[in-house]
């Protein structure tokens, strides 16, 4: 039987394949992706295993540009200036790997990046003889903080809309306004943001956006997308040269079309944004965070990592007691209690979902006061 009402977490929550005996407090790693969604993305697959030949081959492109067309709206963008991917770390990687770079050039960073794109900018600098350069932000002042690591020789800015392991909501449409004042390429990675916060990317001023709609938007796994503005399209250049490149090829077509691969997750994105809009729960989601922010903070006796709630989106991270060990404390969490949250580097984040509500925030702090004991009411 089905959910018998729209609003109510627990019934959206039976929308949801999550295991049931499961408090599952890590949306933002992974998503996940409600029944009706899910059948949608299946019915793609076998469509195309049916006539594999006509479906890939006749109707693809103009299944995918109106998949775009459908997106579009969704992102404050042309269908034209932005492309499919399979995740943001995919993007990013397409824009590392294209940007022009001589050495000491410089791409300057924040210290909150996602490891992961952390490694690709690395790699791509130092096979330029470039610097990747990681600022410290001061969230009192992240605009000023932010560009004092920059130099006459940087040529890029990179940060995220949202921070990965701390879960901050940056101010990227400051950050991009100062880069486009300074004559610098605005990178934003927006891995977490659809879905989670407000997003126009004609309107936010990045150059170039790259985002996942598998997060908070709750499409399949392998459905992202890379956004950039006309005027940077022909520099993007996909690492996989095919049929995309034939005759110097669009931006489009170096990016999507590259070999034989299964666009179900892409097809089916549009039903997940339908999905969510009918079903927004996020100023619901996002009053949860902020009550999870200050009476974690009470548990832990720390001071929130955000000085304000304008950092705060649907995700909250706190410190633990510094003499708790994370993997220890993230392993009791699930081992006994059924918790899924991350607990990494002396840092738990926690997202509230759409099928998230009260109760499951009273049930985390219950278990972390039953398994932490003394530690947190030790005084400071």
């Amino acid at each position: 039987m089905g959910p018998t009402s729209l609003t109510d977490p627990r019934s959206l929550r039976e929308f949801f394949l999550l295991a049931p005996d499961v408090c599952f407090l890590n949306h933002g790693s992974f998503g996940a992706t409600p029944e009706p969604v899910m059948s949608v993305y299946q019915g793609w697959q076998r469509e195309l295993e049916r006539q594999p030949v006509e479906f890939l081959g006749r109707r693809l492109e103009g299944l995918l540009a109106d998949a775009r067309e459908q997106v579009a709206g969704f992102l404050g963008a042309r269908a034209n200036d932005f492309a499919f991917v399979e995740n943001a770390t995919t993007a990013i990687n397409v824009v590392a790997r294209s940007i022009r770079l001589a050495p000491g050039d410089e791409v300057l960073a924040t210290d909150l990046e996602y490891g992961a794109c952390d490694l690709t900018w690395n790699h791509w600098c130092e096979r330029n003889g470039a610097r990747y350069v990681r600022q410290t932000l001061n969230l009192d002042d992240p605009v000023g903080s932010f560009f004092s690591g920059a130099s006459d020789r940087t040529r890029a800015v990179y940060l995220s809309h949202v921070t990965s392991s701390t879960a901050l909501v940056l101010p990227v449409a400051e950050i991009c306004d100062e880069a486009r004042r300074r004559g610098l390429l605005s990178i934003v990675d927006g891995a977490h943001a659809p879905g989670q916060v407000p997003l126009d990317l004609n309107a936010l001023g990045a150059d170039v956006y790259a985002g996942n709609f598998h997060k908070w938007m709750c499409a399949p796994k392998g459905s992202g997308f890379l956004w950039a503005q006309p005027n940077h399209h022909d520099w993007l250049q996909a690492p996989i040269v095919s049929w995309g490149w034939e005759g110097g090829g669009s931006f489009i077509s170096r990016i999507e079309r590259q070999g034989t691969r299964d666009p179900a997750a892409y097809l089916a994105t549009p039903s997940a944004i339908a999905f969510v809009g009918q079903h927004d729960q996020r100023e619901r989601c996002h009053q949860l965070a902020l009550s999870a922010r200050r009476e974690l903070a009470a548990l832990f006796r720390v001071e929130p990592i955000a000085p304000d709630q304008s950092y705060v989106g649907r995700m909250v991270t706190l410190p633990v007691p510094a003499e708790v060990d994370s993997e220890s404390l993230q392993r009791r969490l699930y081992d006994e209690y059924r918790i899924e949250v991350p607990v990494t580097n002396g840092l738990l984040r926690v997202s509230f979902a759409m099928y998230n509500d009260r109760a499951d925030l009273d049930f985390l702090l219950h278990a972390l006061s039953s398994i932490l004991g003394p530690v947190s009411s030790a005084s400071t």
